[in-house]
């Protein structure tokens, strides 16, 4: 498969601003950019054949410009369009399954800092098994010196207790192309007895802490070893794993976190983890589907 990024296009603000991230990220890879909208037929039936041309020129002029405005950025980018009629979630999931990434965009909460995941997104993010991002209108905000992503920090949130290779190789992979630092997070819940007053004991919160951090460290020790350019800290605090992943990613360039393939018909989700943070947090989003 040739590398190739993918991203739905609906014009709405978030939209743009979404195929600018994607613009950057393809740069970065070397890889295609392709322009992709995708909605089922809104003229009734029996309405003048001329109503669909008019939603067809709509989506083409949309496409276009998208392009055009990015290759007057990058000049050396190879940008594709296609336009698609059907539902829009099933259509985006079928696109992806031919690219390294799917990118789309997301509407924040008006002057509170998350996300609005849409009925679209959500259901891409369970139909697809490739790696989505998902960008937020202030992402533009930020500053991409000579063209390119902020070199802002990756953070990447680990379950040590379950497979995680595909959300550290994405994270380490994302980390080197970038030339930045990755926090690798593992948050784990308080003790029981917390809460109880004097039946705390603060030795057990340290050698839980130091148990964890000598988990981690097994964990990330052969990743280390195959990305040694990559400045890696490891966290692991105390508490809930959503919440420490937003804070620690609020000036980050990119947050990390993985969602488990579920191939049955019955609880098709995300975890509550990944749900929460791709809700609340600030930067782009990816999302690894994983085993």
């Amino acid at each position: 498969m040739d590398h190739r990024i993918t991203v739905g296009l609906d014009g709405s603000p978030e939209g743009g601003a979404a195929a600018r991230w994607a613009a950057r990220e393809a740069v970065l890879r070397g890889a295609e950019l392709r322009l992709f909208h995708a909605e089922e037929s809104s003229v009734p039936v029996g309405a003048p054949a001329a109503a669909s041309e008019v939603r067809r020129g709509w989506a083409e002029a949309l496409l276009e410009d998208a392009a055009e405005a990015l290759h007057h950025v990058h000049p050396e980018l190879r940008i594709t369009t296609q336009s698609h009629e059907g539902p829009p979630a099933a259509s985006l999931a079928t696109a992806a399954a031919t690219a390294d990434l799917l990118v789309l965009g997301s509407r924040g909460l008006g002057t509170l800092s998350g996300f609005v995941l849409g009925s679209v997104a959500m259901a891409v993010l369970h139909s697809t098994e490739r790696p989505v991002v998902l960008v937020r209108g202030g992402e533009d905000g930020l500053p991409h010196p000579a063209g390119e992503h902020t070199r802002r920090d990756v953070v990447v949130g680990v379950d040590i207790g379950r497979p995680c290779d595909a959300v550290l190789a994405f994270a380490f992979e994302e980390a080197a192309r970038r030339s930045c630092r990755l926090h690798v997070l593992h948050a784990w819940p308080p003790p029981v007895m917390v809460g109880y007053g004097a039946a705390y004991d603060p030795r057990v919160h340290a050698q839980i802490n130091e148990n964890m951090t000598a988990d981690l460290a097994e964990v990330l020790g052969p990743w280390q070893d195959r990305f040694p350019a990559v400045d890696t800290t490891a966290l692991t605090p105390m508490g809930h794993a959503a919440q420490k992943l937003v804070d620690c990613g609020a000036g980050a360039g990119l947050i990390v976190v993985g969602r488990r393939i579920r191939r049955s018909s019955f609880g098709a989700r995300i975890g509550s983890t990944t749900h929460a943070v791709i809700h609340h947090a600030v930067p782009p989003v990816a999302v690894i589907a994983h085993d």
